[in-house]
């Protein structure tokens, strides 16, 4: 198919659900600049990191729900096409709670339906997951003839109600609109299958994989080093989803009938597989993080997602609360990187027009700029296990030094004086090291106002409970 790149844009009306996430917001950027009328995002949320932004481009805000149909009604009135992109549960602690998950994906997918048929919108372009067939087991260059994977075989409720709203949504191609309009026929749709998303800005995979890093806390690999998966650029993926939306038009002078993407579903990625731990080495080494070298085959790493799956189910309650961290892994996330499965794009290439316009080194490199220009803007630090050592080792100083004998205290006293041979000495120590943490954090909190002032309070603090081991990033910062 080959169009404009403004077909079917000029002058349209769009609605984006989803519209403040990372692809929602340049999605909408794009289709203002490609000279649509309105663009409009709806979102559960009242902000992002692109709000101002998407303001200074005209893009229009509606704050709403999905899972209520009067939001989704009154944001979708007046569109001539809609780009469903909000969802939920893809990744962490989401992915546990069931009932919201299929409540987003699910009934929300419903009620986009039932207003599209209802305001007599003509395009409805849904964006789906490479899940609704994949489940574990190996794809070598899939395509989109591959069956649904079984709903009872999912392990977790995300790929499950993707696979669902998915099926409904293309089952509902074709259906005549609620009333009838002498411009429209009837309501075409398609869903686009993206790969993992990556690139600068992107919130779901890269922030959560960067701070665990941070941390220490990637241990090992999963799976064997040849396992390949796809990724997509966030622009590539964007382009994609012009292209599908321009795929829905039965208007094309010269090609007038039915659209060519009706119904259809289409895999996108950069086209090129890799393991995703090679991926991403060039991003963490840029930020000087290490990659794990150990790895761990996809059997026992189940083991470990189950009991993270386990323990999380039992904090349910809590799920939502920001004091309980990401899980370090789930059954899901295991299959994603353990197991080889890639897609052809072959498909959206013939039919649509698809090329990836960023290859993949060019959309790393944009995406290591991001992180590191994020880097100097942040507060760095030590791994976890510098912050357990550090604290716990100050704590019990304290404790064996100057708080009297109960509980394990006594047996800690016994092993400091082991070393030191007198409480003189262990209460010495004690204050040489919690006035070196002082002087520490004094003298960073006066090079931070040089060198990083935005963050002058936290290299205090940091300093303050860590000494040595934050005081040592602060003076690596100040050489560059």
């Amino acid at each position: 198919m080959h169009l404009s790149e403004n077909e079917g844009i000029e002058n349209k009306r769009f609605v984006v659900t989803g519209g403040l996430g990372f692809v929602g917001s340049a999605l909408c950027r794009e289709l203002v600049r490609r000279g649509a009328r309105s663009v409009t995002a709806f979102d559960l949320k009242t902000h992002s990191p692109w709000s101002h932004n998407l303001r200074h481009h005209g893009v229009l805000f509606i704050q709403g729900d999905v899972t209520r149909k009067q939001d989704v009604d009154i944001a979708l009135s007046g569109a001539d096409c809609v780009f469903h992109l909000a969802s939920y549960g893809m990744s962490g602690k989401e992915m546990l709670q069931y009932g919201r998950v299929d409540e987003v994906n699910i009934t929300g997918t419903c009620h986009v339906l039932d207003a599209c048929l209802h305001h007599n919108i003509t395009r409805l372009v849904y964006v789906s997951t490479y899940n609704v067939v994949f489940g574990g087991k190996q794809i070598v260059n899939g395509n989109e003839t591959l069956p649904y994977f079984p709903m009872d075989d999912h392990v977790d409720p995300y790929g499950r109600s993707k696979a669902f709203a998915e099926q409904l949504l293309l089952k509902s191609n074709g259906r005549p609109f609620k009333s009838k309009h002498k411009n429209a026929k009837c309501l075409y749709t398609c869903a686009v299958r993206p790969a993992a998303i990556y690139g600068p800005g992107e919130e779901r995979h890269l922030p959560r994989i960067v701070t665990l890093a941070k941390l220490g806390l990637l241990p090992f690999r999963v799976g064997d080093p040849s396992v390949k998966t796809d990724w997509v650029y966030g622009d590539n993926l964007v382009l994609a989803l012009l292209q599908a939306s321009m795929g829905l038009l039965d208007d094309i002078p010269g090609r007038e009938g039915y659209p060519v993407a009706a119904g259809q579903a289409y895999f996108i990625s950069d086209g090129s597989p890799v393991n995703s731990f090679e991926f991403l080495r060039p991003l963490l080494n840029s930020l000087d993080y290490d990659l794990p070298k150990a790895s761990l085959a996809v059997p026992y790493a189940l083991l470990l997602g189950n009991f993270f799956w386990a323990f999380y189910s039992i904090m349910y309650p809590w799920l939502s609360q920001k004091w309980l961290p990401q899980p370090l892994m789930l059954p899901a996330e295991v299959y994603k990187v353990g197991v080889t499965h890639y897609f052809s794009f072959l498909k959206a290439k013939e039919e649509l027009g698809y090329i990836p316009m960023v290859s993949p080194r060019e959309g790393m490199a944009a995406t290591i700029s991001y992180w590191q220009e994020k880097k100097k803007r942040s507060l760095d630090g030590p791994t976890l296990y510098a912050w357990l050592f550090a604290v716990i080792g100050m704590l019990l100083l304290f404790a064996a030094a100057y708080l009297p004998d109960f509980g394990p205290i006594p047996l800690v006293r016994s092993f400091a004086l082991f070393f030191l041979r007198s409480m003189t000495a262990l209460r010495v120590l004690f204050l040489l090291s919690a006035a070196a943490h002082v002087g520490e954090a004094i003298y960073a909190w006066k090079l931070a106002r040089k060198v990083d002032p935005a963050n002058a309070k936290g290299w205090f603090w940091q300093t303050f409970a860590l000494g040595i081991f934050s005081l040592r990033y602060l003076l690596k910062r100040a050489k560059r």
